[in-house]
């Protein structure tokens, strides 16, 4: 993942793991369950697009360290068009 040791850092410093962290992603709706299955014990809310062609989804979960939620970014930047906010 692109700039991740710079995105592992600010983690690092920002948060005392382990720590509550929100996951945000706008992936086709069709496409949700793939996102949802990165972190099933996860609390997640989501909100569709006018249409209902994407979907986007708030993960909520706690995080034993940064490298844990890089893990799950490297994931789900595997799944086609998915958008990580």
């Amino acid at each position: 993942m692109k700039g991740s040791e710079s995105f592992k850092k600010s983690l690092d410093e920002e948060y005392n793991f382990p720590a509550t962290y929100n996951f945000k992603f706008i992936v086709a709706s069709v496409l949700k369950n793939k996102i949802i299955d990165l972190l099933p014990e996860a609390k997640c809310s989501e909100k569709k697009s006018r249409n209902g062609k994407y979907t986007s989804l708030t993960l909520t979960s706690v995080m034993k360290n940064s490298s844990e939620i890089l893990y799950i970014y490297e994931k789900a930047s595997r799944i086609d068009g998915v958008i990580s906010l």
